[in-house]
């Protein structure tokens, strides 16, 4: 598969605007990248610019802190795959994983992914703030969940995707659940690693210097 059908290029700024998502999506096409993820408000606008490509349109779910309640998060979901979402990318509930309520967490995945039915739910983990066995813990209640993948971080934690973290995530969840990773993601050598591991999505905003081998500045965003 080629690199870029591995990336979701990625524009989550709170500073986006509607010509940013637009560009975004150009740019999706031109070097065909997998999908973009974007903030579920710019849903309407990236489907219509994606209306008769084979892009895919990914939208953040509960982002990114995951503290919303559970009924939010399904709300925003429903509406986002209404709008034309083909994917969620939903933040679990951190502190309530933290907090050993993990029966709270499981059924909050659960029910996402029973309010987007077939679409894929990836479960972003925020592994930057998680111990390994919190890791470990996350991973086992996205599948017991029905999850289709699970995703190390939202970008704007304290870090990104490790190798460490996403080897705990491959041993966790094998062949049932898919594995993104995202944050810091800004090179093809990183992105090539990762891939070699296992992981079968990169969210990046770096996807154009990936695929391109090039290397531009980036600010301290680059998810």
């Amino acid at each position: 598969m080629e690199l870029s059908q591995y990336i979701d290029h990625t524009l989550l700024k709170p500073t986006a605007t509607s010509d940013d998502i637009i560009k975004l999506c150009k740019e999706a096409i031109s070097y065909n990248f997998y999908a973009v993820c974007v903030n579920s408000c710019y849903v309407p606008i990236a489907k219509k610019e994606l209306n008769n490509s084979k892009v895919k349109i990914a939208a953040v779910i509960g982002f990114p802190l995951g503290a919303t309640n559970t009924q939010t998060k399904v709300c925003e979901a429903k509406q986002a795959i209404k709008d034309g979402a083909d994917e969620i990318d939903m933040v679990l509930n951190i502190g309530f994983l933290k907090a050993k309520l993990f029966k709270q967490v499981q059924d909050e995945i659960a029910a996402v992914k029973d309010a987007i039915g077939t679409h894929t739910l990836k479960v972003i983990l925020e592994i930057c703030y998680l111990t390994d066995d919190e890791i470990r813990k996350a991973c086992q209640l996205s599948k017991n969940a029905n999850a289709d993948f699970v995703k190390t971080s939202t970008g704007f934690g304290t870090g990104g995707a490790t190798e460490e973290a996403v080897k705990i995530m491959i041993e966790e969840v094998g062949n049932t659940l898919k594995i993104k990773a995202s944050g810091g993601i800004r090179d093809t050598a990183t992105a090539k690693k990762y891939i070699e591991l296992g992981v079968r999505r990169i969210g990046t905003s770096s996807g154009i210097d990936i695929v391109t081998s090039t290397k531009n500045d980036v600010d301290e965003h680059s998810y």
